[in-house]
C-alpha cells in the first residue's frame, strides 16, 4: 500500500508539471511481477484459481499456494500411484545422497518405516550405510497390523518428497529388518508413512510422528488432504495405476466439487470420528449409534476396505439381501471367501443399493450423509478366460472398530485439518465412471433424535487398566473376608487366643 501511494503521488507530480507547461508527456511505469512456482497448465480453467490462490474457504481452511512458495498445492496434484488393491503411494528423497523409494500412505498409523533390508517382494531397499547423513538410535521398535508385522531398528535421516512441501527434513525413521505379511506380491512400495498422532507412535508416544515434523520444520499448516483415484478400477489391473493425490498443508480446489463438510475429531489417536447412523438405500439400519462406533470409527487409508462391527455387518448383509434384486445369493460372497462373476460386459452395479454413513457435524445438534454407490463396493478384480467379470464383495465384518477404509474414501476428497480437530469430506473430482458421480454428500440433517454421545464403545487401553486394578481390589476385598470368616472360628476354638502361623502366612501373601 505504501508503494502504491508513492506511485501515485508522484504521477500527480508529473502530471501536474506537463499541464502547466503544456508538455506531451508518456509515462512507462516498469512492473515487478511474481513468479511464484505455479504449475498450471494451460487445460486448467485460470479464473477461479485466481481467485482462490490466496484466499481461505472461509473456515480458516488454506486453499492454495502461499507467497514463500513453501507449499505448492498444484505441484502435488498427482503425486500418488496405486490404488485400494495395492496401496496408494508417494515417492519419497532418503538420505544423503537421496535414495528414492516408494512410501505407502497411512493414515491408521504414526511410524515411517522403511525397508533396511532386502526381501523377496520388493525391488529395492534404504541402505542406511550409503547414507552420510543416517544416525542410529540403538534403539529397537516393531509394529503390528490388521495386516502383517515389521521389526527394526529406529534412526534419524534426511528426507524429502518430490512432490511435496518445498524443503528436507530431519525425521524419525524404522529400518525395517525383518517383516512378516507386511510386503505382499505385487506391491510397489518399500515403506510405509503414518501419517496419524504421536499416541499410536511406537515404541511409545515420544517419538514424533512424521508428518509432526513436516509442520514444525518447514512451517506449513497443521493439515493435510487425500484424494484417491482407484474407484471402480480392477486392483489387479495391468493398466498404469489409478493415483491421486496427497497434499500437504491444505486442499486443492480443483481436486474436489461442491462444498466441504465437517465431523469433529473425537480423539486425537487415530483420526476418530463419530457415526451416527448407517442406511442401506432408504433403509436405517435401527441400531443403537453406539453399535456403529464399538470400539472406535476411524477414518484409515491403509484399510482397503470398509470394516464394521459384527452386529453392523451382518445388519448391513442383511439389508442389502433384502432390497438386492438377486435372491440367494451365495454366503461365500459376503464373507469374502468367494468373487461373483457376469458375463463379460455386464455390470452388476443395478443390482445393488447405495450405502449411507451419517457423521455428526460440527455443529453436534446436526448431521451430514456421506453415500458411495455400488460402484465402490461391489469391486471388480479379475475377469475370467475373457468371458466373465468377476468382482468382490468391498465391506468385512471387524472386531476392532468401523474403519472407513479405501472403499468409501475413493469416493471422496478428505481433509485431515488437523488444526481446528476435525475432518471434512467433498466429492472428488476423480470419483466418476462413465460422467456419473459414484458417490454424494448431503445435510445437514438434524441429529436432535440421537444420543448425545455416540462413541461410548469399549473402553480404551488405559481405562481398561483402571477397571481391571479395581477389579482385583473387589476381589481381594471379598477374599480377606471369607478368610476371615474362616479364621475366626478357629480362633474362638484356640484357647491362647493367638493366630497360628498358617493365617499369618496367609494374610501377608494378600498384602
Amino acid at each position: 500500500h505504501v508503494a502504491i501511494k508513492r506511485t501515485r503521488f508522484l504521477l500527480c507530480i508529473l502530471q501536474t508539471v506537463c499541464v502547466t507547461f503544456k508538455l506531451k508527456c508518456h509515462f512507462s511505469i516498469p512492473l515487478r511481477i511474481y513468479t511464484g512456482k505455479y504449475n498450471i497448465s494451460s487445460a486448467l480453467d485460470l479464473a477461479p484459481l485466481r481467485q482462490v490462490a490466496l484466499t481461505s474457504d472461509g473456515n480458516g481452511l488454506s486453499l492454495a499456494s502461499d507467497p514463500t512458495g513453501t507449499v505448492n498445492f498444484l505441484d502435488m496434484v498427482n503425486n500418488l500411484q496405486g490404488d485400494s488393491g495395492r496401496g496408494y503411494y508417494i515417492e519419497m528423497s532418503i538420505g544423503t545422497p537421496a535414495q528414492k523409494l516408494n512410501i505407502l500412505v497411512d493414515t491408521g498409523s504414526s511410524n515411517f518405516a522403511v525397508a533396511a533390508a532386502a526381501h523377496p517382494f520388493i525391488t529395492h531397499y534404504f541402505n542406511t550405510a550409503l547414507s552420510s547423513t543416517y544416525q542410529s538410535t540403538g534403539r529397537n521398535v516393531a509394529v503390528r497390523y490388521t495386516q502383517g508385522n515389521w521389526e527394526g531398528e529406529l534412526g534419524l535421516d534426511r528426507v524429502s518428497i518430490p512432490k511435496g512441501p518445498n524443503g528436507t527434513i530431519i525425521v524419525n525413521i524404522a529400518a525395517i529388518l525383518s517383516s512378516e505379511g507386511f510386503f505382499l506380491p505385487g506391491v510397489n512400495w518399500q515403506g510405509i508413512l503414518g501419517l496419524a498422532y504421536p499416541m499410536l507412535a511406537r515404541p511409545d508416544s515420544s517419538l514424533e510422528p512424521f508428518f509432526n515434523s513436516v509442520v514444525q520444520q518447514l512451517g506449513i499448516p497443521d493439515i493435510f488432504s487425500l484424494q484417491m483415484c482407484g474407484a471402480g478400477l480392477s486392483a489387479s489391473s495391468a493398466a498404469d495405476p489409478a493415483g491421486g493425490s496427497l497434499v500437504m498443508g491444505g486442499a486443492e480446489p480443483t481436486l474436489y466439487r461442491g462444498s466441504v463438510w465437517y465431523t469433529p475429531i473425537v480423539e486425537e489417536w487415530y483420526y476418530q470420528v463419530e457415526v451416527l447412523k448407517l442406511e442401506v438405500g432408504d433403509q436405517n439400519l435401527d441400531l443403537d449409534c453406539r453399535e456403529y462406533n464399538m470400539d472406535k470409527a476411524i477414518v484409515d487409508s491403509g484399510t482397503t476396505l470398509l470394516r464394521l462391527p459384527v452386529n453392523v455387518f451382518n445388519a448391513v448383509v442383511e439389508a442389502i439381501t433384502r432390497s438386492s434384486l438377486i435372491q440367494d445369493f451365495s454366503s461365500g460372497f459376503w464373507d469374502g471367501t468367494k468373487l461373483a462373476c457376469w458375463m463379460k460386459g455386464e455390470t452388476p452395479w443395478r443390482f445393488f443399493p447405495k450405502l449411507s454413513i451419517y457423521l455428526r457435524a460440527t455443529n453436534s445438534s446436526q448431521s451430514f450423509r456421506i453415500t458411495i454407490l455400488p460402484q465402490l463396493y461391489i469391486q471388480p478384480i479379475t475377469d475370467v478366460d475373457g468371458t466373465l467379470d468377476c468382482f468382490r464383495f468391498g465391506v468385512s465384518s471387524s472386531a476392532n472398530g468401523l474403519v472407513i477404509g479405501a472403499t468409501v474414501m475413493e469416493g471422496f476428497y478428505v481433509v485431515f485439518d488437523r488444526a481446528q480437530r476435525r475432518l471434512g469430506f467433498a466429492l472428488s473430482s476423480c470419483a466418476v465412471n462413465g460422467g456419473a458421480a459414484l458417490s454424494e454428500i448431503a445435510g445437514p440433517f438434524s441429529a436432535a433424535d440421537v444420543a448425545a454421545n455416540c462413541s461410548g464403545g469399549a473402553p480404551k487401553e488405559p481405562l481398561l487398566w483402571v477397571i481391571s486394578y479395581a477389579l482385583m481390589a473387589v476381589c481381594a476385598l471379598i477374599l480377606i473376608i471369607l478368610l476371615l470368616l474362616l479364621v475366626l472360628p478357629c480362633r474362638r476354638r484356640d484357647r491362647s487366643g493367638e493366630i497360628t502361623d498358617e493365617s499369618s502366612l496367609v494374610r501377608h501373601r494378600i498384602k
